[in-house]
């Protein structure tokens, strides 16, 4: 038998409800950093890829030239004048439009090709929109609605997602996955979705050193990947499930995929920071190449975002010690009965008159992540320039998505570009 630094994921097959997929998905980074275009490219290869739900409707705004942000923005400075910020409301059946406009438009690219892969949407439910399960059930109806390949439930524990969809015609059609940084998670997720008589299709199981928001509290540190996908394949097994776990987090190399396969027993792996740096990837030229200039010190998990998870990103973020007036009547996507961290900490900074110092406590996380001034990568970000080259002009030369993954899915001995 090889060894496992002799072997490339490609040796491996991912199967996700009858179908069989290169064991590679492509996690959703909002917003928009996973653009349709990279997840159609990673589709193209035979893998998953995935876009992002996250501010969706202000997406299609930009994309397609709608107006639902402005006609929102309106409708909140009145409810505002007379009510407050409680009674801020997205338009719900809006809402579900613009995810289904958004979706439709990606999966009409699909080529229909008998290789081709999947593309999933990532839906976070921390995106609170001032009225959590109302919000959230207009977001996932409208990704099943624009024909999504499958949905991956992400930040949160999701105990209603599953009967939110139960009526809709292809809720037993799309497939279906939770995402999971412990067993206890998956316990309270499949005992409250019971109900619907239905088990997700697929669990992603993210560790400690991924990018952007940890399923963790600072305690971090104490926990590691492949004990979690080992903790929870034992619990699937006590149970008498057989239900595919994909290992996601601090994934650099295949051989790293190839170790989470052969040791950890994991079905696939979920990678996401090397492709932040493509260029398919919706971060601008600038911040793409300040990710690739990153240094490990540079890295750090913080408590800055309003949601009340720490969340993984470069200290350089101009996010961080911002001082920009709350956006509620524009975005407001983390309100939650008109209240938000960063809008009770700008309010309170407003009344000691000390704005201008920056508010280091929390950011407004739904104007800088749509400005990509939260500049978030996984723990190994500090080898992103161990992945590519400067070209004549100093800049870092960018890879294409189908490079990033078919290193991935070829290369062997740690390998970060394949020898293919």
């Amino acid at each position: 038998m090889k060894a496992i630094e002799d072997r490339s994921l490609d040796e491996f097959r991912l199967m996700l409800a009858g179908r069989e997929l290169v064991p590679i998905m492509q996690g959703g980074m909002g917003v928009n950093i996973s653009t349709a275009e990279m997840a159609l490219a990673v589709a193209k290869e035979g893998g998953v890829g995935h876009v992002s739900d996250a501010m969706l409707p202000d997406l299609v705004d930009r994309l397609f030239g709608t107006g639902f942000t402005k006609m929102k923005a309106g409708l909140c400075r009145a409810a505002d004048a007379a009510l407050g910020k409680a009674a801020f409301h997205f338009p719900l059946e809006e809402v579900r439009a613009a995810a289904k406009q958004y979706i439709e438009s990606v999966m009409q690219k699909k080529t229909g090709d008998a290789k081709e892969g999947l593309v999933f949407v990532n839906v976070m439910e921390k995106l609170t929109m001032n009225d959590s399960l109302s919000s959230l059930r207009a977001r996932l109806l409208g990704a099943l609605d624009g024909g999504v390949d499958g949905i991956s439930l992400s930040a949160g524990l999701h105990t209603s997602s599953f009967s939110l969809m139960s009526e809709h015609p292809r809720f037993r059609d799309a497939m279906l996955g939770i995402v999971v940084s412990s067993r206890r998670a998956l316990n309270l997720f499949l005992r409250r979705s019971s109900k619907t008589e239905r088990m997700p299709d697929y669990i992603v199981v993210e560790g400690p050193l991924a990018g952007g928001h940890l399923g963790f509290g600072m305690d971090w540190a104490n926990f590691k990947l492949a004990d979690i996908v080992r903790d929870v394949k034992a619990y699937l097994a006590e149970n008498g499930l057989s239900i595919p776990v994909i290992a996601g987090g601090g994934v650099f190399t295949g051989t790293d995929g190839v170790r989470l396969i052969a040791e950890a027993g994991a079905a696939g792996v979920q990678v996401a920071t090397r492709f932040t740096v493509t260029q398919e990837s919706g971060l601008p030229e600038a911040v793409k190449q300040r990710y690739l200039d990153a240094e490990e010190t540079e890295i750090e998990v913080n408590g800055v975002s309003p949601t009340g998870y720490p969340m993984r990103m470069l200290k350089s973020s101009p996010a961080i010690n911002a001082s920009l007036k709350p956006q509620c009547e524009a975005y407001g996507y983390i309100l939650d009965r008109g209240g938000c961290a960063y809008l009770k900490a700008w309010e309170a900074a407003d009344a000691a008159g000390v704005v201008k110092e920056g508010i280091a406590e929390k950011t407004c996380l739904c104007a800088q992540m749509r400005n990509c001034k939260v500049w978030t990568v996984g723990a190994l970000g500090h080898r992103l320039k161990e992945t590519t080259v400067r070209g004549e002009d100093g800049r870092w030369i960018l890879p294409t998505t189908a490079d990033v993954f078919n290193d991935y899915r070829y290369g062997v001995n740690d390998e970060v570009t394949a020898r293919k």
